[in-house]
Order: structure tokens, then C-alpha cells, then sequence
């Protein structure tokens, strides 16, 4: 089925994908000289998901996934005020060659070292630079009704080095240590050393907002400046690991394994999953082989539910660190594709003797992470909980906003979805004059089911979770915020960087599709000409709040949740309760933590968020 407008031709296919269930795992704790350290056994898995679900997946989508736009940001003072603002700037779940871990099935594409560098490696949390950039860049991953991955063979990837350009940011630095300006040392191509020395630079170089788009290949070399792979994040410049967690949604074991630097592929990793049944089988198969490796499985009582969040925990003998991106598990998507990362400090260890409620930062990020693996209600991360009490996260400036399958009511309820989403803004985001000409925009790479119109989630509970800025509030029934949905055309797909094929990353249901025609209305085309990414199909998703002239924004959310009822939750019962099927988790920038207890709103130096490069129809009117 074809279906044509002002917003380009659409074209409708069904595919069907069944869930498979998952192992969980239990770990012993042993100590070493960084911390308590989860000990790896190789044992059999328990499933502790009782739930079978099949979902009728069908692809609605477009071929070819692009990356997202980087955006520098700079912080600006408030009109009115003399609180300054800061500035960021901006970057589905597909399958993979080697080993299979989802159930895949085709569907048709349419529409829409050893040691690191001492010095490196104790490295000072530093606060505003005046030489610091923020790459922003729109992120898509699986909806609730995601595409189940596919395994094909994978190809040796060769990572190339993106790097972000920082911008100036004028803004206080009062809570942090001193400004330092960096300086990457000149390149030698036969020289590696200076290759780690000024990855080590480019990763300093994104302070404070920590955002990074992946490598892509096949783009011009000066747009991977500042990008990272899988590779560079594991990489033993940032740590001499210890152990790891991977959360995530599509993984090809044997393929991840070979990311890690060979000095540590023995080192013990524990792998968070959510698969069912015969992917499930598939997934302990692949893990098999390695002794190192353990399995735990989410819990996914909900009926459509997946595990979709997208994060890594790694503990060094020097500290550690969290790492949330928007990318699964497999060759593909750190290939070709757009996609996001947010990477944290490298956390110190509190002294001895410290209350587990220490190091906790002013965005309550330490026990909003405790909470969310708490969440899982499994062992083997409560070992991981223990760890991270240990750990000082008091530097850290990004709110943590996720999900977690089930039906919460009372003050649990704002704990998750768009409503934590809603009462962050409320506490913590600034007002502006004449909000309702401050445009909503929604990037993602998978749509779920809606409602027959507008009025029923999308512009409704979702909208007014996204449009709330400060104490300041209006009823929707007075909003006119414009509310703009970025999601890749068939022509996007044809003409990317991997043809065709980037449409199984872009799932959309074509039974859904049909009942919610009037969404089409708020769809503008995917591009990224100033991070080079518009032929990089997006698998990232982000979401933001610009002004009318894309010069400033009031908040940047960069997530594994697509455009769905799943991923953010939706009211029963009255609005007295939110049910939410999957898992998700995102960080949100908001500029009153990266001010001094300031407020105002991050300010694009150069008008990077427009028309084309953001992807909107120009429209006359």
C-alpha cells in the first residue's frame, strides 16, 4: 500500500517477529584493589522470565539508517537574568551477520593496555572549559513493536576515529575544578601513540556534556573527528578493565567479545538481555564458548515488552565509569548508522568508610542509576549495586531518565517514563517568554501504536510531560506548541550509505500505520549535513525543546526510547497510574546543571538546527 502527501510517499509491508526469553545469571563477589568485583562462573542460567510473547512485527520503514546532527552548543546568559546558560551541541535494532541472538525475520524495507597512560588514566573531573563543545544528534531505536534482529555474517569493521569539535562555552565553572584548555598533539600516521594521546584529548574535549556520535564509515574523514567506536570506548587508554556489564537489546556475542582489546577478552563480562524462548536458546549458545561470559536475563512481564536499553558499566583498577548509548550490540550498527553516546566521568573510589550515600551529584544520578538495576530485581546486579556505592558520582551532570516494565501509581509513578521526563523539567529546567513558539522535537528510528487520533497519547499525556518547562504551566487545551517527528523517508533510505537493507532499523507496523494515518501530518525527512551523516541512517534517538529560530534550546534528552506507549508508558485508570511494558534509558541535559545554580538555555552559536540539516519541509506558512 502506497500512500502519498506533502511529507513524501509512504510505503506499507507487514513482517511478523516473535520474542524469545532469556537467562538470568548469578555472580559471587570477590574483592580486588579497585573494589568488590563481581566473580565470573560459568554456570547455567535460570530463566527467570515467565512470560511468552509473540509480536506480529511489521516493517513501516525506510531504508538505510543515518547518523544524527552534531550540534555545538554554547551557554548563553538569560535575558533578564544573571544566571548564565550553557550551550550543547549535537548525533533499531537491526541484526547482525555472525550470530543470531533475536529471532530474526526479514522484512520487507519501505517507508519511512595493558595499563593506560598513568597520567590519562587518573584522569580530574573537570568542570566548564572554556574551549568545550557538545555534539548533539538525533538517536532511533526499536519501539515496542521493534523488528527482531537479524543475524547475518558479520564483516571486520575498521573503526574510524570521530572526534567532536568543541566550541567555546561561557559559562560560570564555579562547582567544578578550573577550565583547561586542550590541545591534541599533532598526528603522525605511523605513530600510535599519539593516535591514543589525542583520542585521550578528544575524549576531554567534550566536556562537560560527554556527547559523542559513533564512527561512520563511508563519510569524510573531518566528520569522524571527535566520534568514537566500540572499540575506542573499551580501549585500555580509559582504564585497565576489571569487569563489565553490557545492557542491550540485539547482541552478537562473538563479535562483541572481539571489540574488547585482546588483554582483556578473558576479563569477566556479564551480558543483560531480554530474550525468550528459541532466541534465547540461540543467545546461551553463542555465549557457550566463552568462559568469561554470563548471561541475565530481564524480566519482561508485560505483554510486547523488550529490553531496550543500551548501556555499559566498567569497573577499572582506576575507577569507573557508565557508558548510554543508542546502539546494539552488532556489527551493523557501529558501521554505517547514526547513533549517540553519552559517557561519564571516570568515577573515583570514595575512602574507606564513606556512607554508601556519598558521591551522589546534584542531578541524583548514583541513586536513580541504583534504582533502575534495582528495578531488574536480580542478584547478580545487586553485586553491581554494591560496587557503585563505592564509587563518587558526584560529578556528573546529566539526569538519568528510564523505564522499567509495570504499572506504578502513587510517587512511584513520576520514578519512570515521561513522567520522570515531566518532573525533571518541572524542578529543573528554566521558563521562557512565549513558550508555546518553542517548538517539541521528536527524532527516533520505530513507531508504535498511538490511538486513533492525536488527542489520544501523542498530544496529550506525552506532549504535556515534553512542553513543561519550570513551575510554569498551562492546560494543553492552550498550548500551541508545534511538535515536529523526524523519521527517515523511503528516498533516505534508498540513497543511504546501506541501500535498502538500513530499513530493517526502522520498524513501524503497517497495521498500525494504517490506523494512524494522521501522524503522517508530523513527519519531516532525516538530514544531518553538519555532522555529515544524512546518508548515515539514524538509529539514535533524541529528543528536544528548540525556540522558534533553532538558536537556543531548553533541554536535549538523548535515549534508547522510540516514538511508543511501551518505551514511555502510558495513564490508566484514571491518570492514576502508568504502565509501562519495556526497558529504556536516556540521559537529559538540562543547562541549570551545568551553571551554577544558574538558569537559562543552551545556545547554538551557529544556526546548526534548521530546515534541511534538521530535516523539516520547508513550509511557506
Amino acid at each position: 500500500m502506497s500512500l502519498e502527501s506533502q511529507h513524501g510517499k509512504w510505503t506499507l509491508s507487514s513482517s511478523s517477529d516473535e520474542e524469545t526469553d532469556k537467562p538470568a545469571e548469578k555472580k559471587n563477589i570477590t574483592s580486588h584493589k579497585g573494589g568488590t568485583v563481581p566473580a565470573i562462573k560459568k554456570e547455567a542460567v535460570s530463566d527467570s522470565d515467565k512470560t511468552d510473547i509473540d509480536e506480529e512485527i511489521v516493517a513501516f520503514q525506510t531504508v538505510n539508517k543515518s547518523p544524527s546532527h552534531s550540534h555545538h552548543l554554547k551557554p548563553v546568559k538569560k535575558k533578564g537574568s544573571s544566571r548564565d546558560s550553557v550551550s550543547p551541541s549535537s548525533s533499531s535494532c537491526h541484526t547482525s551477520p555472525r550470530g543470531p541472538l533475536k529471532k530474526d525475520q526479514s522484512h520487507k524495507q519501505h517507508s519511512i593496555g595493558s595499563e593506560a597512560r598513568k597520567f590519562a588514566l587518573s584522569e580530574k573531573r573537570k568542570r566548564l572549559s572554556d574551549d568545550s563543545g557538545w555534539c548533539v544528534s538525533s538517536s532511533d531505536e526499536g519501539s515496542d513493536t521493534e523488528v527482531k534482529c537479524k543475524q547475518e555474517e558479520q564483516k571486520p569493521v575498521k573503526a574510524e576515529s570521530h572526534c567532536l569539535k568543541p566550541k567555546d562555552i561561557s559559562a560560570k565553572a564555579g562547582r567544578g575544578s578550573p577550565s583547561v584548555h586542550l590541545k591534541s598533539p599533532k598526528k603522525h600516521a605511523s605513530d600510535s601513540k599519539n593516535e591514543d594521546l589525542d583520542m585521550w584529548d578528544l575524549l576531554k574535549r567534550g566536556e562537560p556534556f560527554r556527547f559523542y556520535l559513533t564512527k561512520v564509515t563511508g563519510i569524510t574523514a573531518k566528520y569522524n573527528t571527535g566520534a568514537f567506536h566500540i572499540k575506542d570506548i573499551l580501549s585500555p587508554l580509559f582504564g585497565t578493565l576489571v569487569s563489565s556489564v553490557q545492557f542491550n537489546y540485539c547482541i552478537d556475542v562473538e563479535w562483541l567479545v572481539k571489540q574488547y582489546p585482546k588483554e582483556f577478552r578473558s576479563k569477566p563480562l556479564l551480558i543483560v538481555h531480554g530474550e525468550k524462548r528459541e532466541s534465547k536458546a540461540r543467545l546461551h549458545e553463542a555465549a557457550h564458548p566463552y568462559e568469561h561470559v554470563r548471561l541475565c536475563q530481564a524480566k519482561l512481564d508485560i505483554a510486547y515488552g523488550t529490553h531496550h536499553t543500551k548501556m555499559m558499566l566498567l569497573l577499572y583498577e582506576e575507577g569507573f565509569r557508565v557508558v548510554i548509548h543508542t546502539a546494539n550490540l552488532i556489527f551493523d550498527d557501529w558501521h554505517q548508522k547514526t547513533q549517540g553516546i553519552w559517557m561519564s566521568p571516570l568515577y573515583p573510589r570514595l575512602p574507606k568508610g564513606t556512607p554508601a550515600a556519598d558521591g551522589e551529584s546534584e542531578t541524583n544520578f548514583k541513586q536513580d542509576l541504583i534504582d533502575y538495576l534495582t528495578s531488574y530485581q536480580s542478584t547478580t546486579l545487586k553485586e553491581w549495586v554494591t560496587i557503585i556505592k563505592e564509587y563518587d558520582l558526584s560529578e556528573t551532570r546529566v539526569f538519568l531518565i528510564g523505564s522499567t516494565p509495570g504499572r506504578y501509581v502513587g510517587k512511584d509513578k513520576n520514578k519512570w517514563g515521561h513522567l520522570k521526563l515531566r518532573k525533571i523539567l518541572s524542578e529543573h529546567a528554566s521558563s521562557v517568554a512565549s513558550s508555546d513558539t518553542w517548538r517539541l522535537i521528536g527524532q527516533f528510528s520505530s513507531i508504535g501504536s498511538m490511538g486513533a487520533d492525536k488527542s489520544k497519547w501523542l498530544c496529550a499525556e506525552f506532549m504535556e510531560s515534553l512542553v513543561t518547562l519550570g513551575k510554569q504551566y498551562k492546560s494543553l487545551a492552550n498550548h500551541q506548541t508545534a511538535f515536529h517527528l523526524i523519521y527517515p523517508t523511503v528516498d533516505n533510505v534508498r540513497t543511504s550509505l546501506e541501500g535498502y537493507p538500513a530499513g530493517g532499523s526502522l520498524p513501524y507496523s503497517i497495521q498500525t500505520a494504517q490506523k494512524q494515518l494522521w501522524l503522517h501530518s508530523f513527519f519531516h525527512k532525516w538530514s544531518a549535513d553538519a555532522s555529515g551523516r544524512t546518508r548515515a541512517m539514524p538509529h539514535i534517538k533524541t529528543y528536544m525543546r528548540a525556540s522558534p529560530d533553532f538558536q537556543e534550546i531548553a533541554w536535549f534528552l538523548v535515549t534508547s526510547a522510540n516514538l511508543s506507549k511501551a518505551a514511555w508508558g502510558a495513564l490508566e485508570k484514571n491518570n492514576t497510574q502508568l504502565m509501562i511494558r519495556s526497558y529504556e534509558l536516556g540521559v537529559l541535559f538540562v543547562p541549570s546543571a551545568f551553571i551554577d545554580h544558574g538558569s537559562g538555555t543552551f545556545h547554538t552559536p551557529e544556526l546548526l538546527i534548521h530546515m534541511e540539516i534538521c530535516g523539516f519541509l520547508h513550509r511557506s506558512s
